[in-house]
C-alpha cells in the first residue's frame, strides 16, 4: 500500500508561474555579477605596457652597462700606452743629440779619419738606429716634414721664417727638431723653419697656422 502522504505536492499553475518569474529576475543580476568580476580583474593591456616599459629600461641599463665596460676598457690602454710619455719625451733629447753628434762629421772628414774614429762613428749610428728601433717598437714614430711640404700647426711649430725661399710660402724649409707621435697623440712637434710670403711685410709676415 502507497504511502500517499510522503508524496510532494505538485505546484499549482500560479506558483509554477510565480517561480519562473523569480528564476528570471535572478538572472540579469547574476550577469551583472560576473561582469563586475570581470571588470575588477586584471587590466591586461596596463600589464603589457607596464612589461614594455620595464623591457625598455632594462636594455638601457645593459646598454649603459656595455658603454661604461667600453670606456674603461679603452681608459685602462691609454693609460697602458701613453703612461710611458714622459719618460720618451726626456729619451728624444738623446736621440737628438745622437743625431747631432752624426751631422757634425762631413763626409770627406769621415772618409780620411783613423780606424777609430770611424768605428766610433758607426758605434753612433748603430746606437741611433737602435734607439729608433726601440721606439717603433713601444708606438713612438717619427714625423718629422721634407722640405717643401705644407706647414701643419697640428704638427709642426714655427721656429723662424725664410725670405726668397724656393719652396712655397707657408711650406717647411729647414727642420731644425723631429717631431714624434706615440700612438695617436702628439709627443713632440717639429720644429721647423718656413718660407716667408714675398708680401710679408704688407702681410705682417705671419707663417699661416690655420692650416
Amino acid at each position: 500500500m502507497t504511502d500517499e502522504t510522503n508524496k510532494p505536492e505538485a505546484e499549482t499553475p500560479a506558483e509554477a508561474a510565480e517561480n519562473l518569474a523569480e528564476s528570471l529576475a535572478e538572472e540579469p543580476a547574476a550577469q551583472g555579477e560576473a561582469q563586475d568580476a570581470a571588470a575588477s580583474g586584471p587590466d591586461i593591456a596596463a600589464i603589457q605596457a607596464e612589461n614594455a616599459d620595464l623591457r625598455d629600461r632594462l636594455l638601457r641599463a645593459a646598454a649603459e652597462m656595455e658603454n661604461t665596460r667600453k670606456r674603461a676598457e679603452r681608459e685602462k690602454q691609454d693609460a697602458a700606452r701613453y703612461a710611458n710619455a714622459g719618460f720618451a719625451r726626456d729619451m728624444l733629447e738623446v736621440s737628438d743629440n745622437l743625431r747631432r753628434a752624426l751631422a757634425t762629421l762631413k763626409e770627406d772628414e769621415r772618409e780620411s779619419a783613423a780606424g777609430s774614429v770611424k768605428a766610433m762613428v758607426e758605434g753612433v749610428e748603430m746606437t741611433e738606429r737602435q734607439l729608433l728601433a726601440i721606439f717603433e717598437r713601444h708606438g713612438i714614430r717619427e714625423v718629422t716634414p721634407k722640405p717643401g711640404e705644407r706647414f701643419d700647426p697640428n704638427h709642426h711649430e714655427a721656429m723662424f721664417e725664410v725670405p726668397g725661399s724656393e719652396h712655397p710660402a707657408g711650406s717647411v724649409v729647414h727642420v731644425l727638431e723631429a717631431g714624434y707621435k706615440i700612438g695617436d697623440r702628439l709627443l713632440r712637434a717639429a720644429r721647423v723653419g718656413v718660407a716667408k710670403r714675398e708680401d710679408g711685410a704688407q702681410n705682417g709676415g705671419k707663417v699661416d697656422t690655420t692650416a
